[in-house]
C-alpha cells in the first residue's frame, strides 16, 4: 500500500495509483528476447539431407594442368603447345590414362567462348574428368 504525505497532517492517506515503471522494464525486455530469438526459430526451407559416407576424393599426385592464356595460347604443365599437337601432347603427358583428371586453368580475361573450345577439345581427346582452377577469395562484406 502507498502512502501520500500531505503537508500539515501527520496521517499519511492511502494512494490508489499504481506504479507500473517495473511492469514496462519487465515487458520491454520480453519484447527484446522475442525479438532476438524469432528469427533463430524461424526456418526458410526444411529440407532432411541424406548422411553420405563417401570419403574425399583422393589428389593427384602430379596433376595435369592445361593453362589458357590471354592471348589464347595453351600449355601442359609448363610447356607450351600448339592446338594441333594439344592431344597428342596430353596423351604423351599422361601415359593415355584417360581416367586423369584434367585441370584446366585460364586467364581472367579468356572469353567464355575459348574457354568452352578448350574443354571440348579435352573431352574430344577422351578425358571427361575436367576441373576448373581458380583461386580461393574471402567474400566481400
Amino acid at each position: 500500500m502507498a502512502g501520500k504525505i500531505s503537508e500539515g497532517s501527520a496521517d499519511l492517506d492511502e494512494n490508489s495509483e499504481i506504479n507500473v515503471t517495473p511492469f514496462i522494464d519487465v515487458m520491454l525486455v520480453l519484447l527484446i528476447i522475442f525479438m532476438v530469438a524469432a528469427p533463430l526459430a524461424t526456418v526458410d526451407m526444411k529440407v532432411d539431407l541424406p548422411q553420405s559416407v563417401a570419403k574425399p576424393a583422393p589428389r593427384d599426385d602430379k596433376p595435369v594442368f592445361v593453362t589458357l592464356k590471354a592471348d589464347l595460347s595453351l600449355a601442359i604443365g609448363n610447356e607450351e603447345t600448339a592446338r594441333e599437337a594439344f592431344v597428342s601432347e596430353l596423351n604423351r603427358i599422361t601415359n593415355g590414362n584417360k581416367e586423369i583428371r584434367v585441370l584446366l586453368r585460364a586467364d581472367r580475361l579468356v572469353d567464355y567462348g575459348e574457354l568452352m573450345t578448350v574443354m571440348n577439345l579435352i573431352q574430344s581427346a577422351g578425358y571427361g574428368k575436367i576441373a576448373l582452377v581458380g583461386l580461393e577469395a574471402a567474400p566481400d562484406r
